[in-house]
């Protein structure tokens, strides 16, 4: 096991550096708190994190949860990890007093979840699906909704869920059978099967709360007769009393990673039994389910994230141990072999990974910034880091997880040999992280998404928005001599981009969408590498001005490190939206025009 698996000073150089964190308190929303608070927080988690995460983080994937008389058995630590995050406030980080909650700003509290992801990201999921599912039925549920449900998943004592997938509908919501008949008594009669459900019923819980997306006998066909409903595997009678509801698990996945955390199969209404409560209004409840799905897809960039940090970590320390060769020219062969961390190939792999899981780090606090800015303003203001957050979330959601598996490659290959043995954790990290551009919407999903949707919104008025927001880091660049060649090569970048998107709707009016959307994932490459870009260029602000005052050594080579992994972005990552460019400017339509019988041998 490594010793670090996350840098406390990296965290507090982007929520105080970068994005100011502070400042949100001069907002009365937030006036309750200061940075001496916000340090406090960040310590009590890095505090959980090592004595009741990281302990177990093999453990969970040595001994993953197996179903045994109905009920999915977990780690039994669970338990306990559920009770001390309820009791330390974990479950409600975000949630205003007047709801009992702790009332922290999005950055704080993202980066906690962070700091609990890096050590253990299996572990962190329970809570982290209570607390969207808690605050769902807060938003849009019956105030008989939340007072029957929302207090327990608070507590700790039961677990939420986000029931979407079936075994017929996983992308395509549109394709969902589970069905609702309306009853006199005010509840649905639900039917149906959700696969793939994370957290779907574990025994370290009284009851498991299921957010559940179905439809109503009668509704409209595709996503706009789509109701959503409160569906507990004990449903709470007008007593207090639990009654089994009919909520049967009828298995559990065995998967190649994310192992701690079980992924159920379930099954609704056997009996005829199992009701279901209205949340919101009829025909609504992807809507309201979007909150909950937009949220996750934030976790789930902040996740791979995570992995992928916690991965970085232990190959530095492999490579600061290990000792292999000599350096180039050194031929004599009684030269002391050197650390594997002084050739030239290891640092480039290193880079790479610093590289990307701090500039993905970056993204996330920037979208946890616009959500804070969501809170406290009004008006035009509020609207547009609501638009800016749209448009985000597809990338922050994608890059991470698609660029997590080759960081966590490239750490697993400074490894050598050793790295693909379980001695070590990378072949871990690497098994975990699979699973991030699948869930939550695939990265072709986001894709579509992105070019089809995002940017086209509102006449384009996100991503001019976005367009804006790039702008003005790189005005303010240029104004610092050692950024100027950055800021430049950002722009010519963003230029290019802009060509691009244009060059791309023409051709949607010429060509239409099945061509003009055949290579969207490659859009949402091209897109998430320049946005990481911007994300280090802002670090890199922050950076220089740090460097121009009088610092401390250790300080010096802390900031100079993160210049090194700026230049490499810019060096290595950046240079790859050109390939990129030059494919998606090809109309051909290759991969439409391939038909299923070419792919016969």
């Amino acid at each position: 096991m490594a010793k670090k698996y996350y840098s406390d000073r990296n965290v507090k150089f982007l929520l105080h550096e970068v994005f100011d964190v502070e400042s949100l308190t001069e907002h009365e929303y937030y006036a309750d708190h200061n940075k001496k608070a916000f340090d406090m927080v960040l310590g009590s988690a890095a505090r959980i994190a090592k004595d009741k995460l990281w302990p177990i983080f093999e453990e969970m994937d040595r001994n993953p949860p197996e179903i045994a008389d109905g009920t999915i058995k977990v780690h039994p630590a669970v338990k306990d990890i559920m009770k001390e995050f309820a009791e330390g406030g974990w479950i409600s980080t975000i949630v205003p007093y007047e709801l009992d909650g702790e009332q922290l700003p999005h950055l704080v509290a993202y980066a906690c979840q962070f700091i609990f992801m890096s050590a253990n990201y299996s572990a962190s999921a329970y809570t982290g699906l209570s607390d969207g599912a808690a605050r769902l039925i807060e938003n849009f549920g019956s105030k008989n909704l939340y007072d029957r449900y929302v207090p327990n998943l608070r507590n700790g004592t039961w677990q939420g869920t986000m029931a979407l997938t079936e075994p017929e509908a996983g992308s395509s919501l549109t394709d969902l059978e589970s069905t609702a008949i309306p009853t006199e008594d005010g509840y649905h009669l639900i039917s149906g099967q959700k696969i793939f459900i994370s957290g779907g019923d574990n025994d370290a819980v009284e009851n498991v709360v299921h957010l559940l997306l179905g439809r109503i006998e009668g509704a409209p066909l595709g996503i706009k007769g789509i109701s959503l409903f409160v569906v507990p595997k004990f449903r709470v009678e007008d007593d207090g009393s639990l009654v089994a509801n009919d909520v049967t698990t009828s298995g559990v996945f065995h998967k190649l990673g994310y192992r701690g955390c079980p992924i159920a199969q379930l099954s609704f209404g056997d009996k005829g039994q199992c009701r279901g409560y209205l949340v919101g209004e009829p025909n609504n409840g992807l809507k309201c389910m979007f909150q909950m799905m937009n949220e996750a897809r934030v976790g789930v960039g902040l996740g791979a994230t995570a992995m992928a940090t916690a991965a970085y970590y232990a190959s530095l320390e492999y490579a600061n141990d290990r000792k292999q060769g000599r350096k180039i020219g050194q031929k004599d062969p009684a030269l002391p072999p050197v650390a594997i961390i002084e050739h030239a190939d290891v640092k480039r792999m290193l880079l790479f990974q610093r590289a990307i899981v701090e500039g993905s780090l970056s993204l996330a606090m920037q979208c946890s910034q616009y959500l804070d800015f969501e809170k406290v303003l009004t008006g035009e203001k509020k609207k547009k880091y609501s638009l800016l957050l749209d448009l985000l979330t597809p990338i922050l959601k994608s890059y991470p997880s698609e660029m997590a598996i080759l960081s966590i490659s490239q750490g697993l290959q400074c490894f050598g040999g050793s790295g693909f043995c379980d001695d070590y954790p990378l072949e871990q990290y690497y098994r975990d992280c699979r699973i991030h551009p699948i869930h939550e919407g695939t990265t072709a999903i986001h894709g579509i998404d992105l070019l089809g949707r995002k940017t086209v919104m509102q006449d384009g008025k996100a991503y001019e928005l976005y367009i804006e927001e790039v702008a003005l880091c790189i005005d303010e660049a240029k104004g610092i001599s050692e950024l100027i060649p950055y800021a430049e090569k950002l722009e010519t970048s963003f230029n290019n981009l802009k060509a691009l998107t244009v060059h791309l709707q023409e051709m949607r009016q010429e060509k239409g969408d099945e061509i003009y959307l055949a290579d969207a994932t490659l859009y949402l490459e091209y897109f998430g590498i320049s946005c990481i870009a911007w994300q280090w260029l802002l670090q890199g602000i922050a950076i220089q001005k740090a460097l121009s005052g009088k610092i401390k050594k250790k300080e010096e080579l802390f900031y100079n490190g993160k210049m090194k992994a700026l230049q490499y972005f810019y060096e290595y990552e950046l240079p790859k939206t050109v390939s990129l460019e030059i494919r998606l400017r090809n109309s051909d339509g290759l991969t439409v025009n391939m038909t299923p019988e070419l792919f016969k041998d």
